[in-house]
């Protein structure tokens, strides 16, 4: 089950992405053919690395 099956899917209560300042070419989307509401609700810097705490709203 991919991320963007959970969420439709209603089975995520939060999500923790890391980004870091790494180059690895074009990249993937984090969630593909869908549009998903989250709402941020922390931020951590660790370093050089920044830890983003989201949780799924509602779509209205």
């Amino acid at each position: 089950m991919t991320a963007s099956s959970a969420l439709e899917a209603g089975l995520v209560d939060e999500l923790l992405i890391h980004v870091a300042p790494i180059m690895l070419g074009s990249g993937i989307p984090l969630f593909r053919g869908t549009q998903h509401r989250l709402r941020l609700v922390e931020t951590v810097r660790e370093g050089e690395t920044v830890t983003l705490r989201l949780r799924p709203t509602p779509n209205a």
